[in-house]
């Protein structure tokens, strides 16, 4: 027996779908659990100095590294046999050369 708005589903059981019912009435969806304040502060700390600190720790050339690997990931095509990237990228029958 199908219940009104239900799919007929392949192995899930009637009792499944009747504990199914029972969960979402009976639970409030916006209920949040509470975070921890100390733990929220500490997370916030760590952010806030984050990227700020790494930037000033970083040199020119090592950033200038960082951006090239980061480019060639994002717009290169990897080889499907040796998983290396690999530039120029054929667009639509045209080589774009990318250095």
């Amino acid at each position: 027996m199908l219940l009104l708005g239900m799919k007929k589903t392949k192995g899930i059981d009637v009792n499944q779908i009747a504990a199914r019912i029972v969960a979402e009435a009976t639970t409030d969806p916006e209920v949040k659990p509470e975070k921890k304040p100390a733990a929220v502060a500490l997370g916030r700390l760590g952010g806030l100095k984050g990227g700020k600190a790494r930037a000033e720790s970083l040199t020119a050339k090592k950033r200038t590294e960082i951006a090239q690997k980061a480019a060639k990931a994002r717009w290169g095509k990897r080889d499907r046999l040796t998983g290396n990237i690999s530039l120029p990228v054929t667009l639509s029958g045209r080589t774009l050369p990318c250095e």
